[in-house]
């Protein structure tokens, strides 16, 4: 299966959910709105997830910090929220960091900030099983 297409059903779904609560709140709340709303949506589509959960980061096999990711679905997809105007290329590097931080093969990140719902589905090339 090509590395692209992984957990394909599992993210259609996720970016399912995102766009039934954007289509229901549309934008301009705070992440914190769509996080709690995204949260009551995937419990109803009967999805698997922990909201904020704390994660090491390591360096060198240390742990040298603590973040918490948005969402972690089923323990494999990481899910991060914006709320902003436009995503720029330092959002999408600071998922993709998060990712690689913490070993996380694919990841969504998430804006409700605009008039449409805007997603970039991201692929940890740096992944270790």
């Amino acid at each position: 299966m090509p590395e692209q297409l992984i957990h394909d059903d599992l993210t259609g779904k996720i970016i399912g959910c995102a766009m039934k609560v954007h289509t229901a709140l549309g934008n301009g709340f705070q992440e914190v709105v769509y996080q709690r709303a995204l949260e009551v949506e995937m419990g109803y589509q009967g999805l698997i997830f922990e909201r904020e959960k704390e994660m090491p980061i390591f360096y060198r096999e240390v742990e040298v910090g603590k973040r918490r990711v948005d969402f972690l679905v089923q323990n494999i997809i990481s899910v991060e929220l914006k709320a902003i105007i436009q995503l720029e290329d330092v959002h999408l590097a600071q998922a993709i960091n998060y990712l690689e931080a913490y070993n996380i093969k694919i990841g969504l990140l998430i804006n409700f900030g605009s008039k449409s719902l805007t997603f970039k589905r991201l692929l940890n090339k740096k992944f270790k099983q």
